[in-house]
């Protein structure tokens, strides 16, 4: 072995081989790559900068809209009055009453939403993910993109057109929930989609391979896997659902006592509390129960979402 092999192969052998043949060879660049790496750390910072600011930004409306509805209608909730009665004889200048009748129209009509929607919507995902080829698969995401722009308005019209102009069915809170499950059903849909296609490949094949039928695989391998996605879809389309008021409206008038018959006569819900104390705005104790109702049904959202949330995990967990 000659000197200059002997002295060459200790700087093959070193850490960053390429730069020490370089070096050997009397390049020297590393105040270039210092420039460059400086360059890398100012486009990094800057990039973090403007994350955490548009972050800020976004956050600004959100916290505002939460402490003004905090601010205004937290008193009543602290009565026990307010989760145990309804509203029935107490007029708007009247203080007292509370709001069990709206929560337990808004549950029940976004359970059977909830009951009827989820099905087709998971179902429909299904089809689209693991079966659906062709033409009929094509029109089915179409249409499923159509009615995620649907306006709530265009909806509940639809189901007043037929429910009420067609069959002569009177206005009743199952027809509020038919509207609310066409807007619920594309949610569920998109949500559990890309849920499902997030699922690697792999496993599928792998069961396959097992010789396990296709629907044994979704239900045993496919499903399991993607359940927490699944869950937080199906939050986020009742989430949204729980506050809409056009079909509310148009469909599902209000009144001050419990209701819980979704076929007959009127079922009070907080979204159409909220709009009936916003009419009477030169009444204080209205305007109270007003911002109370509201922040009631942000705080029914956000209990549904960690139950569900907790739900996922678990189940997640044990698959």
């Amino acid at each position: 072995m000659t000197a200059s092999s002997a002295e060459a192969e200790p700087v093959i052998l070193r850490g960053r081989p390429a730069l020490r043949v370089r070096e050997a060879a009397g390049v020297d660049d590393r105040p270039r790559l210092q420039g460059e790496s400086r360059g890398r750390r100012l486009r990094d910072l800057l990039a973090r900068i403007v994350m955490w600011g548009s972050f800020g930004f976004a956050m600004i409306p959100l916290a505002w809209i939460l402490w003004t509805v905090a601010s205004q209608g937290f008193e009543l909730l602290l009565s026990t009055t307010w989760w145990t009665t309804s509203q029935r004889n107490i007029n708007a200048a009247d203080a007292g009453g509370g709001a069990l009748h709206a929560i337990q129209g808004t549950l029940i009509q976004a359970g059977v939403t909830a009951a009827l929607s989820v099905p087709v919507g998971i179902f429909t995902a299904i089809y689209l993910v693991e079966y659906g080829r062709g033409m009929l698969a094509r029109a089915i995401s179409f249409m499923v993109d159509i009615l995620s722009g649907v306006p709530s308005i265009v909806a509940a019209l639809f189901v007043y057109a037929v429910w009420v102009t067609t069959f002569g069915f009177q206005r009743v809170g199952f027809a509020v929930c038919l509207a609310l499950v066409l807007l619920m059903i594309p949610v569920v849909v998109r949500s559990t989609e890309e849920m499902l296609k997030l699922v690697p490949n792999e496993l599928r094949e792998a069961s396959y391979a097992l010789g396990v039928p296709r629907w044994i695989t979704i239900t045993r391998v496919v499903l399991p896997t993607a359940f927490s996605g699944i869950v937080t879809g199906v939050l986020l389309g009742l989430a949204r659902v729980m506050g809409e008021t056009a079909p509310l409206l148009i469909l599902g008038p209000y009144t001050k006592s419990i209701a819980t018959n979704l076929f007959s006569g009127y079922m009070p819900t907080l979204p159409t509390m909220i709009n009936q104390d916003r009419t009477e705005t030169g009444i204080a104790t209205a305007v109270e129960r007003m911002w109370a109702s509201a922040l009631t049904l942000i705080l029914l959202v956000l209990l549904l979402n960690l139950l569900g949330r907790l739900v996922a995990r678990r189940s997640a967990v044990r698959a």
